[in-house]
């Protein structure tokens, strides 16, 4: 069965998916990038929250010394309020984690935001 598609739906569908986030893993000396995963969010709290997820994943997977930094992150709800206002602006927001090995890198963006 056939359903027309109008603007309303066009809109509505673009709302439910208007921040793009991803979380990629570079590995040192490697000439491609490894994905690990990426998500639709349709507001920028769920757009951090897929990214806190995200980064205790990447952080529970790093020595003590290099998980570190994405603790504190994870805990820093000054921070958290600066990345929804860089959302809510249009601005994209960036984290990146590493360890010797991988540079670690979740990203969220708002559609037609700024990187």
């Amino acid at each position: 069965m056939l359903i027309p598609t109008t603007a309303q739906h066009l809109t509505a569908q673009q709302r439910c998916d208007t921040y793009h986030c991803w979380a990629v893993a570079y590995p040192l000396h490697e000439t491609r990038a490894i994905p690990l995963g990426s998500h639709g969010a349709a507001s920028p709290r769920l757009a951090l929250r897929w990214m806190r997820e995200r980064a205790s994943h990447v952080t529970d997977q790093l020595d003590a010394a290099y998980a570190q930094p994405g603790r504190y992150w994870l805990t820093d709800e000054a921070e958290h309020e600066r990345a929804l206002a860089y959302l809510a602006t249009g601005t994209a927001y960036q984290l990146t984690l590493y360890d010797e090995t991988t540079r670690y890198v979740l990203t969220a963006c708002p559609s037609g935001g700024t990187a």
